[in-house]
């Protein structure tokens, strides 16, 4: 018997502008909100804004996606 992948849509809020909140930002990146204010307080993660609260612009989360390296094994990654 063959199993069939399922791909489940994630839900996230965003203002008008493509702003997201952390939630919202954590949830469309499949990261934990604890995990990307690390990366924020450490300067690793995506751009963000602070405007009494943190938001994140959609093509921000986008362009740190894309900007990280692809790998075929963690090794690959340890010698760049």
């Amino acid at each position: 018997m063959q199993e069939t992948a399922r791909i489940e849509m994630v839900s996230v809020k965003m203002y008008p502008d493509g702003r997201m909140d952390t939630r919202n930002a954590a949830l469309y990146l499949g990261l934990e909100e604890k995990t990307l204010a690390m990366k924020r307080s450490d300067g690793t993660g995506p751009s963000f804004i602070k405007r009494g609260r943190i938001f994140y612009f959609k093509e921000d989360l986008e362009a740190w996606i894309n900007e990280c390296k692809r790998a075929k094994s963690t090794a690959q990654l340890r010698t760049t």
